[in-house]
C-alpha cells in the first residue's frame, strides 16, 4: 500500500471519516449526517471514494419502511377522516341516507360507501327500515383515533416521513391499511421502502490513519479561498490542501446558437437589409398552390406519388380560393387571358384539392403574387419535403430560400445579380456557373451551379422569370423574377461541410466544434 500516494489523494470528506471512526464502528449515511454534519450526498460520496481506495468495505444492508404523508393525508389531518365526520354528522342529525351524509360533510358518495362497510362490521352504523344510516351508540373504533394521530404526527415530522420502526404495533397495523406504494394520490400515505447500507473501515486503514495524524492532516484544511476569507483574513491562520496545478481545468461549455440556425438567420438578415419582406406558409399545401398555380400540368411527371408525400387524413381541402381557382383552371385548359394556348386538357377539380406536404418553396411565391406590392421584393425560408435518395447533396426533408422581385424595370441581368450574391456572398463559393434550365413556370429558366472543394460541381438552385400563365392569373402584369435556392447546399459550402446530413448531426460534440464562417 502506497501510503503517501493515498494520503495525497484523500478528500477532506474521507479524512474526517478515517480519523473519527475505527474498524469496530458500523457506518451509515445517517450516522455521518448526525455526527459529522454531512449532507446525504457527501456521506455517499465519502463511502464511494473510500471503498474505491480499499479503505472501506460494505458489511450489510438493512431494509427500512417509511410512510410519507400525501396531499390527501394533509387535507384529512385538517378536516378529519371521512369516518370521523360521518359518525359525528349522523350522531348530531340522526339517521340519514348515504347521499345526505355525503352532501352534509361535503364528500363524494363513493367515499361514504367505502367508510360505511367497515363501520357496519364494527357495529357503529346500521341500516334501518327506512334505508337510512343509523348510529348504534357503539364506541368509535380505536383505529380511527390511531389514524387521526398518525396524520397529525406525519404533518409535524421532518419531510412528512414516519419510520415504521418507530411506530407501535397498533400504529403499524393501521398505517399499512392507509398506504400505497404507487399511485398514492388517493391514499393518505405513500409507502417508501429503502435500504440502509452498512460499511466498516478495514483494518489496514490504520496505517493511513497513523500517517494522517503524523502529518497533521485533520480534514479541515482550506481547499478554496472565498471572498469572505480574504476580507476577514481568516486564510492567514488556516492550513491549505495541496494543489495539483497539472490537472486541466474543468471544461466550460457556454450555450450558443446552432451553427446552421445562425446561418439561416444570417440569410434572413442579408435579404432584409436589401429591402426584402419575409413571407411564410403552411407545410401542408394543396396540389393547386404547389403545382397548378405554377402552370405545372396535372399530368407532369414531377407530380407523381414518388415525388410528393400525400396526406392520409384528411386527403383533400374543402375548397380553393376564388377567383384564382377559375383563373388557373382556364389557363390550363386554353390559356385563359394570358395569350397562351395552355395545356389543352380538362382541369381536374378533385385532384387540385388534394393535400400534400409542400414539395417546393415556389408555392410561397404563388401565394404571395396576388397580394404583392409592385414594385416589391419578397423572400421566404421554406421547409420542403420530396421523395429522394439521401446522399451527400440530397435530402428528402430540406430547406429552400424562395424569393420574387416584381417591377417594370427588373430583367434577367437583375436576376443574375441576385444569383451571384447567393453563390458568392452567402454560400462563399469562388467558382460559379449559370446553366440553361427548364421549369414549367419560368421562361427563361436558369440553374446556378457552384463548385465545392470536395464534392465538385452541384446545382445550388433554379430561377427564372415567371411566365404570364403564372402572373396574369393572379392579377399581376409586370415581370416577376423568381428563384428557389437550396439553402442547405449553401450552408454546406459556408460551414465547410462535405455532407448535407452533417447539418442535422445528432453528435452534440461535433456540433459544438463547428464554427460558422460568416
Amino acid at each position: 500500500m502506497d501510503i503517501s500516494n493515498i494520503i495525497k489523494n484523500l478528500h477532506p470528506l474521507e479524512v474526517k471519516v478515517l480519523l473519527k471512526y475505527s474498524d469496530k464502528d458500523e457506518l451509515t449515511s445517517e450516522k455521518l449526517i448526525n455526527e459529522l454534519n454531512y449532507k446525504e450526498g457527501h456521506a455517499n460520496q465519502a463511502f464511494s471514494w473510500l471503498t474505491g481506495k480499499n479503505l472501506l468495505k460494505e458489511v450489510g444492508r438493512k431494509a427500512h419502511t417509511y410512510y410519507e404523508i400525501t396531499d390527501m393525508g394533509r387535507a384529512l389531518a385538517e378536516t378529519g377522516t371521512v369516518e370521523e365526520r360521518a359518525i359525528a354528522f349522523v350522531k348530531e342529525n340522526g339517521p340519514k341516507t348515504m347521499p345526505e351524509i355525503a352532501a352534509g360533510i361535503n364528500v363524494e358518495q363513493k367515499e361514504i360507501g367505502s367508510a360505511y362497510g367497515p363501520l357496519v362490521k364494527e357495529g357503529v352504523f346500521k341500516m334501518n327500515a327506512e334505508k337510512k344510516v343509523e348510529y348504534t351508540g357503539a364506541a368509535t373504533p380505536a383505529r380511527i383515533a390511531v389514524t387521526s394521530e398518525l396524520l397529525k404526527k406525519a404533518c409535524k415530522a421532518e419531510n412528512g416521513l414516519l419510520d415504521n420502526a418507530n411506530l407501535s404495533k397498533e400504529e403499524q397495523d393501521v398505517i399499512a391499511t392507509l398506504a400505497k406504494k404507487r399511485g398514492a394520490a388517493d391514499a393518505p400515505f405513500k409507502m417508501i421502502e429503502r435500504e440502509t447500507v452498512i460499511h466498516k473501515i478495514v483494518a489496514d486503514a490504520k496505517q493511513v490513519v497513523d500517517a494522517l495524524k503524523k502529518a497533521g492532516v485533520t480534514g479541515n484544511e482550506i481547499g478554496e479561498v472565498t471572498p469572505k476569507m480574504l476580507a476577514s483574513g481568516e486564510w492567514k491562520n488556516g492550513t491549505f490542501r495541496g494543489y495539483n496545478i497539472a490537472i486541466p481545468p474543468a471544461r466550460i461549455i457556454p450555450g450558443r446558437t446552432n451553427p446552421y440556425v445562425q446561418f439561416l438567420e444570417s440569410v434572413k438578415d442579408k435579404l432584409c437589409s436589401l429591402g426584402f419582406q419575409e413571407f411564410d406558409g403552411p407545410l401542408v399545401e394543396t396540389e393547386f398552390w404547389n403545382g397548378d398555380a405554377l402552370f405545372m400540368p396535372q399530368f407532369h411527371a414531377a407530380r407523381d406519388i414518388h415525388d410528393v408525400y400525400r396526406i392520409k387524413n384528411p386527403t383533400h381541402a374543402k375548397s380553393i380560393e376564388e377567383p384564382y381557382l377559375t383563373n388557373i383552371a382556364n389557363v390550363h385548359k386554353n390559356g385563359g387571358n394570358t395569350g397562351s394556348r395552355g395545356w389543352n386538357y380538362e382541369f381536374d377539380h378533385e385532384f387540385t384539392r388534394r393535400l400534400i406536404l409542400r414539395s417546393q418553396g415556389t408555392v410561397l411565391s404563388a401565394h404571395q403574387l396576388h397580394k404583392a406590392e409592385i414594385p416589391g421584393k419578397y423572400f421566404g425560408i421554406a421547409r420542403c419535403f420530396r421523395y429522394d435518395k439521401v446522399d451527400a447533396t440530397h435530402l428528402s426533408d430540406f430547406y429552400q430560400t424562395e424569393g420574387i422581385v416584381l417591377g417594370d424595370d427588373v430583367n434577367l441581368k437583375t436576376l443574375l445579380g441576385f444569383l451571384e450574391m447567393f453563390a458568392k456572398e452567402i454560400a462563399g463559393a469562388t467558382e460559379v456557373k449559370y446553366v440553361p434550365g427548364y421549369f414549367p413556370f419560368t421562361e427563361p429558366s436558369i440553374e446556378v451551379h457552384i463548385k465545392h472543394p470536395v464534392l465538385g460541381w452541384f446545382e445550388l438552385g433554379g430561377s427564372g422569370i415567371f411566365r404570364p400563365e403564372v402572373t396574369k392569373a393572379m392579377g399581376v402584369d409586370c415581370p416577376v423574377l423568381a428563384w428557389g435556392i437550396g439553402i442547405d447546399r449553401m450552408a454546406l459550402m459556408a460551414l465547410g461541410l462535405n455532407d448535407l446530413r452533417e447539418l442535422f448531426c445528432e453528435d452534440i460534440e461535433k456540433v459544438r466544434q463547428r464554427r460558422a464562417k460568416f
